[in-house]
């Protein structure tokens, strides 16, 4: 009876990471207004917080700035100051963060600029819409599913550490597997489920926040459907292949 003990612990780690994906998202769906952001527009900054963090809202002012000639920033990771004169309080940011000798490398500017209090302004308007999950919100759906995402290959392993270990038992191995089989199928369960229910995840908007960002137009266009389309999608879309030269070099995304 070697392989009870495993299987305790499988189902342990099935029962605790369902369970915190379903506490999660009935959380989404208790602080869901069905009317949230009704006739309301996502401006740029706000579309990018809620796709990407702060992080993407520091990302996509900095390729603004740089489409508009104001900002360079060389594929070696560097950016320069051309217009010290910022036309909002992100771009001042962006501008504050690289400093008086108008030079800096990309990543510390995007750190800052993602930390900085017009970011959290950002932040704070979002939630208060009910368009963006709050800080203290607890476990979010789209950090609970990759939790599960993580117990199928546990459990996986338990069954197969189970079934090699050379210790005589008094059941038949293909019991022993079918006993493993039961775990990691509730554990693919609750992923079908969650996949079907609740996508997609998203550890910033709120599912009022998806709705808006799903009728957000993308793709080619003006100016202002490019920058969209950076702001839901990050760097990848860019299309200059200096720009995204250029952001190789940041540094890691900035949490909520």
């Amino acid at each position: 009876m070697f392989w009870v003990p495993l299987l305790l612990l499988a189902w342990a780690v099935a029962g605790v990471t369902c369970l915190r994906l379903c506490l999660a998202a009935v959380r989404g769906a208790a602080v869901t207004d069905s009317d949230a952001g009704a006739g309301r527009d996502l401006t740029l900054y706000e579309a990018a917080f809620l796709s990407g963090g702060p992080g993407r809202v520091a990302d996509v002012t900095l390729v603004a700035m740089a489409r508009q000639r104001r900002l360079l920033l060389a594929h070696t990771g560097w950016a320069t100051v051309v217009d010290p004169r910022g036309r909002d309080e992100m771009e001042r940011s962006v501008i504050g963060a690289i400093g008086p000798q108008g030079q800096s490398p990309i990543a510390p500017v995007r750190a800052a600029a993602a930390t900085a209090d017009a970011v959290r302004g950002i932040a704070e308007r979002l939630v208060g819409a009910g368009l963006a999950v709050p800080d203290g919100a607890g476990t979010t759906v789209a950090e609970a599913v990759r939790q599960v995402r993580l117990a199928v290959p546990a459990v996986a392993g338990l069954g197969a550490a189970a079934l090699l270990m050379p210790v005589p038992s008094d059941m038949p191995r293909h019991l022993v597997a079918l006993w493993f089989a039961l775990p990691l199928v509730f554990t693919l369960g609750c992923l079908a489920v969650a996949r079907f229910e609740v996508h997609p995840y998203s550890p910033w908007a709120s599912p009022a926040g998806q709705r808006l960002l799903g009728a957000l137009p993308r793709g080619a266009g003006d100016d202002r459907t490019y920058l969209t389309s950076v702001a839901v999608h990050g760097i990848r879309a860019v299309g200059e292949p200096e720009l995204r030269a250029a952001f190789a070099h940041r540094g890691p995304h900035q949490g909520h």
